[in-house]
């Protein structure tokens, strides 16, 4: 069993950033690929950004591409989310995910069902 455990969330500006952290246990020995999701308010979840954890390849969605840079470090079992130029349409749950295998191989990794959620953290961005 893979424990997620999401951090950094918090209350900034608009235009400010904030860098989110995804710390990993368990009892797992690999990981496909780590992701974020999001989830506002009167919205569904949606995907943020992936990353996967051999290669480095990673996915973002089109409202955050060029803003957001997803990153891992191997030796802490760590996935970053540096959000910058934050806008208040931003302000949702956080969550960080999980993929342990996929059965088919694509570029859109906001096609694969995750097995593993955190908690989330809260990130509220002001106007």
């Amino acid at each position: 069993q893979v424990q997620l455990v999401e951090s950094g969330g918090g209350l900034v500006q608009a235009g400010g950033s904030l860098r989110l952290s995804c710390a990993a246990s368990g009892r797992t020995f690999s990981s496909y690929a780590r992701g974020w999701f999001r989830q506002a308010p009167g919205k569904e979840r949606e995907f943020v950004a992936a990353i996967n954890w051999s290669t480095s390849y990673t996915y973002y969605a089109d409202s955050v591409k060029g803003r957001f840079t997803i990153s891992r470090d191997n030796a802490k079992n760590t996935v970053y989310l540096q959000m910058n130029s934050l806008k208040p349409e931003d302000t949702a749950l956080y969550y960080c995910a999980d993929i342990d295998r996929v059965t088919y191989y694509s570029a859109d990794y906001a096609s694969f069902k995750y097995d593993y959620w955190g908690q989330g953290t809260q990130v509220t961005v002001s106007s």
